[in-house]
């Protein structure tokens, strides 16, 4: 049995009995048609076993092609290996950009939008909204082109890896743009409370940073625009008089520029910079997007439960996401808050917290499908799962790519 390896964070160690890494379409509908048990791995930056399996891996990294633009169309053609900082200044250099990003640059295209990934805004959906077209082999090993707008699209874009490998995507495009980043300090939960609409309006972009040792204060806003920078005066918060990192302390060499300097997109909308490892050591994460109604009791829970969460944490994001119409999506048919923990690397401690935590959120939260969960029912709040279900029988009848995390979830 080979080595596969471990994920990202180290938390996990791949049971796959072989890691293969095709180089062209035929060899990818090969390898699907030679395992009895598959999955695809993308940048091992899943924190749970969604990815795994004990029979064969595949990755895409080596995956021939190279993106494509369609000027016409307004769309780019990305290879499914490809990740969104090779991706972005490719696009930039040819006056091209997407229309958000993740806060880090680091993870794949296909890896991201499988799991609803998404960076932030109030007005900007998921990076799988991005999506224009998929290429998917099957189990079959057919090739299957599916487009937006076609019967299948909406519940095959969020698909947890389960309905094939996805070979290429088409990604929407615009013209290539500036955006400034400032991070403010000193804001008060009360008074985000009592306007935290209208505090979201003011940014393309806005990301609360708290360590919940305190619960009345936020340590940091981040916030990104196109245009002038805001004043969160009204809130109790100032300008950072320097670079900051998310975390308290830490140096801020890894993040993205600051203090209202305007740079291209791609080096703006994520909070690390490409050239740099985002961490500041080993961890976990954990996310929950909860609807926009339900945000002041999600977060009033948690300034509740503080005291339990705070020594596991290394920070704690909250951020906003537009709604959208793709099954599972977290952000399927409403417009929702994130509620993102980055945990320090004690796996018993962060599984011993996490039901306490979710039994404190709103039923209506939904986990991020690749971030670390102990929710059983979390198919029950997606109107569509029953949907998907059938979608993913219809697509993979001899159920190749389930595995464990799949069957906990009831495919």
């Amino acid at each position: 049995m080979t080595d596969v390896g471990r994920n990202w964070a180290g938390n996990l160690a791949y049971r796959a009995r072989d890691l293969i890494a095709p180089t062209s379409l035929d060899e990818v509908a090969a390898a699907v048609a030679a395992a009895d048990r598959v999955r695809v791995l993308g940048s091992r930056h899943s924190f749970n076993d969604i990815a795994d399996t004990d029979g064969v891996l595949i990755s895409l990294h080596a995956l021939a092609g190279a993106p494509e633009v369609d000027t016409a169309r307004r769309t780019v053609r990305v290879p499914g290996g490809m990740r969104y900082g090779e991706l972005a200044p490719w696009l930039h250099a040819r006056g091209w950009a997407l229309g958000n990003l993740a806060s880090l640059p680091h993870i794949s295209v296909a890896g991201a939008v499988a799991t609803g990934t998404h960076g932030s805004g109030e007005r900007i959906g998921s990076l799988a909204t991005q999506v224009a077209a998929l290429e998917v082999v099957t189990a079959a090993g057919d090739v299957v082109h599916l487009r937006r707008g076609d019967a299948d699209f909406d519940g095959a874009v969020v698909s947890l890896g389960a309905l094939g490998v996805v070979t290429a995507l088409e990604l929407d495009v615009e013209p290539t743009y500036d955006i400034a980043q400032t991070v403010f300090e000193g804001a008060r939960w009360d008074a985000v409370l009592t306007g935290f609409d209208d505090l979201q309006s003011r940014g393309d972009s806005v990301s609360l940073f708290t360590t919940w040792r305190d619960r009345d204060v936020i340590d940091q806003v981040w916030v990104k625009t196109r245009g002038a920078t805001p004043d969160f005066a009204d809130l109790g918060a100032t300008a950072a008089d320097g670079p900051r990192h998310p975390l308290p302390g830490i140096d801020a060499e890894p993040c993205t520029a600051q203090l209202g300097v305007p740079g291209p997109w791609f080096d703006r909308l994520p909070h690390f910079r490409l050239a740099f490892t985002p961490s500041a050591g080993e961890e976990l994460q954990s996310e929950y997007l909860v609807p926009r109604g339900d945000a002041a009791a999600a977060i009033g829970a948690l300034r509740e439960l503080a005291p339990r969460i705070a020594p596991l944490l290394q920070v704690c994001e909250v951020r906003t996401i537009a709604a959208d119409r793709l099954w599972l999506s977290p952000a399927y048919e409403t417009a929702a808050v994130g509620l993102h923990f980055t945990w320090r690397l004690d796996v018993p401690a962060v599984s011993a917290a996490l039901p306490a935590l979710e039994a404190a959120l709103p039923e209506t939260a939904r986990p991020h499908w690749g971030k670390v969960f102990a929710l059983t029912d979390a198919g029950a709040r997606y109107p569509r799962w029953d949907d998907f279900a059938s979608l993913r029988a219809r697509l993979d009848p001899g159920r190749r790519f389930v595995n464990p995390y799949l069957e906990r979830l009831g495919l």
